[in-house]
């Protein structure tokens, strides 16, 4: 029992979500589970302090940082963001980010195959 606590204490996700599928995600140190409707993904991150993330676009993404610290770029605004804070992302924005600790972040994104299962 104390293992599975410990676990539980280094990842804020609780088994029954560390359960869902993995996304399918080609850079080392990121994982994420996802949770998935018709017309909606919910990406589970969590981001070992993997540096910048190049500037990109896609659907519509909303989050929330559940734990440590990442610079984010939308357009042309930038922001670090901590524990509590959430972001939008409108839909065709580009945007980047720099991870600068482990991050823990749960994005909602307005695109049913915004991922794919690993």
């Amino acid at each position: 029992m104390k293992e599975l606590l410990k676990k539980i204490d280094a990842n804020p996700y609780p088994p029954m979500l560390r359960d869902l599928p993995e996304i399918d995600i080609p850079i080392e140190g990121i994982r994420g589970w996802l949770l998935k409707s018709e017309d909606k993904q919910v990406v589970f991150f969590d981001i070992e302090p993997v540096g910048k993330m190049p500037d990109h676009s896609h659907c519509a993404q909303w989050g929330i940082m559940l734990d440590g610290k990442m610079k984010l770029t939308i357009g042309n605004d930038t922001k670090i963001y901590q524990k509590g804070d959430w972001y939008y992302i409108p839909e065709g924005i580009v945007h980047s980010a720099e991870f600068l600790t482990k991050v823990f972040v749960i994005d909602v994104f307005d695109d049913p195959n915004r991922y794919q299962i690993k």
